[in-house]
């Protein structure tokens, strides 16, 4: 064997080498980042219930969206917000509001007891898409309150809400409420009376358009810059922030500091990746953090929770923040953003449907 023959064999193992060790350098490049095997792993948090699963987004204008399907708003100060919102009709009383629910009252001539209230009550506490709901006036405590057994009521109000995400109340949903308070009144020996049903529909629609342009569901998507994450190393970033499993795979919660209350903020990426055979070989991209608006209170502070979660996870992770439609957010859009947000919360604190309040996260759901 010559020597020009071992310089070539040499020559061709060190380039099979190097391509072997590219190779393998590229492929431990790529692969989807674990978490740390030295870190304890995060305590086991009870599920999220509270939230539906909608996975919103930054900016759509109301006015471009056909259907009854209820969309955020574009923050625009120049844009005009309806005004036509309904007065309520009385004072609140109990549960229910006359601000956004239809209150039948219903007289009775002696006193009905929690038991037989409860027994007469529908067997779908819904009309329609949207809630029923029955209260009695305690004749101890003089406040109305759900039938409980062992007490005794002077006087019963059934309700429905006026609206919800799934649009206003209208006239065949109107008609099954009547159908079902009649029968209740029936049975606890009541007489009830009905608001005018063109007036309450009419009132329905006032309420679904204040609330269709001043619904805000704002997203934040958080892309991989280079190697994508495995679902426990997201998990395991996003433990470090608060968040805790929710309880669709997938999904993950900041919860709210009160107990049953909806979570401040929501993280979300494939289902599929943490349901794979084996999510340590499953390559996530991307991942979203969701505020909806309406239901946690301003007090929480939540954009700025939600701004902060982000630039923290884009840090640890090496990801960047980007809208839904894949542009990166800079300081300043967020800065408008934000200025928007406090907007708003002055209009609906303004109409008393104050954002995380009871009666926002009725309307707003």
């Amino acid at each position: 064997m010559t020597s020009l023959t071992v310089a070539l064999a040499i020559l061709g193992g060190l380039v099979l080498a190097a391509v072997v060790g590219y190779n393998a350098w590229m492929s431990h490049r790529n692969a989807p980042r674990q978490p740390d095997i030295r870190e304890a792993s995060a305590p086991e948090a009870e599920p999220d219930t509270a939230q539906d699963e909608r996975e919103p987004v930054l900016h759509i204008d109301p006015r471009q969206v056909t259907g009854a399907e209820r969309h955020e708003p574009l923050f625009d100060p120049a844009l005009p917000a309806p005004t036509a919102l309904p007065t309520p009709s009385g004072d609140r009383r109990g549960g229910l509001d006359p601000l956004i629910d239809v209150i039948a009252p219903i007289s009775l001539d002696g006193l009905a007891s929690g038991d037989a209230a409860m027994a007469a009550m529908p067997a779908t506490r819904r009309a329609g898409s949207k809630p029923v709901a029955v209260e009695g006036l305690n004749e101890h405590t003089g406040t109305w309150e759900p039938a409980v057994p062992g007490q005794r009521y002077s006087a019963f109000q059934v309700g429905v809400q006026l609206a919800n995400r799934t649009g206003a109340l209208n006239e065949i949903e109107y008609s099954e409420f009547v159908v079902k308070a009649q029968a209740f009144a029936d049975a606890v020996n009541g007489a009830p009376e009905f608001p005018e049903m063109l007036d309450e529909v009419a009132r329905a629609r006032e309420l679904d358009q204040f609330a269709t342009a001043h619904d805000a569901q704002l997203s934040f998507v958080l892309r991989a810059r280079h190697a994508a994450w495995s679902p426990g190393y997201v998990q395991q970033n996003a433990a470090r922030l608060g968040f805790v499993p929710g309880m669709i795979p997938g999904r993950m919660v900041l919860p709210a500091a009160e107990l049953g209350l909806p979570p401040i903020l929501g993280l979300s990426f494939d289902t599929q990746a943490a349901l794979a055979d084996d999510p340590a070989q499953s390559a996530i991209r991307e991942l979203t953090i969701s505020l909806d608006v309406p239901q946690v209170g301003r007090e929480e502070k939540p954009f700025e929770r939600m701004r902060d979660a982000a630039a923290a996870l884009a840090r640890e992770m090496d990801g960047i923040v980007t809208d839904s439609d894949g542009q990166p957010l800079r300081e300043e859009t967020m800065d408008v953003i934000g200025n928007d947000l406090e907007q708003l919360y002055d209009t609906l604190d303004a109409r008393d449907l104050s954002a995380g309040s009871p009666l926002a996260r009725r309307l707003f759901s």
